[in-house]
């Protein structure tokens, strides 16, 4: 596996994964408005102007992706961090996030969110040393569970 930084030219791959990575979790929510699964490819597109989009492949395929920007102050917000579903369980998450990390070196804190019943997600984070920080809901289904890291 290798992990670098997406270019434009990946978009297309890249938001297919994400939809194919957050249909589960819509189905889970009974939600399929979520907005990584209603992301059209101009508004995934433009995401790469201001943030760092990386990329997990192999064998010449993408099968993870992520992505960072900084926030106001020293905070990196990170967010849409996938799996291909065939390939989960293997580390990659782990992998994209330590070097979603270490590509914001001015970053003092980390943020991100994922939903309440996404529990090896929750797990992964806490696992990275994210501590939950507030919980909002979201919709009836769904409560966000914002984590924070700090260097």
């Amino acid at each position: 596996m290798r992990i670098e930084r997406a270019t434009l030219d990946d978009a297309e791959e890249i938001l297919a994964l994400i939809k194919r990575a957050f249909g589960p979790v819509g189905e889970q929510y009974g939600d399929p408005e979520l907005p990584p699964l209603t992301e059209t490819l101009d508004e995934h597109r433009s995401r790469y102007r201001d943030h760092v989009v990386l990329k997990a492949t192999s064998d010449g395929r993408i099968i993870g992706s992520v992505q960072g920007v900084m926030r106001a102050g020293d905070t990196c917000e990170v967010a849409r961090l996938v799996v291909d579903p065939t390939r989960q369980n293997e580390g990659i998450g782990r992998a994209l996030a330590v070097t979603i990390e270490s590509s914001f070196p001015e970053a003092r804190c980390f943020e991100l969110f994922t939903g309440h019943l996404s529990e090896r997600s929750l797990a992964l984070y806490r696992s990275l040393g994210y501590t939950e920080v507030r919980r909002q809901r979201a919709s009836d289904a769904l409560t966000l569970v914002w984590l924070r890291k700090t260097r």
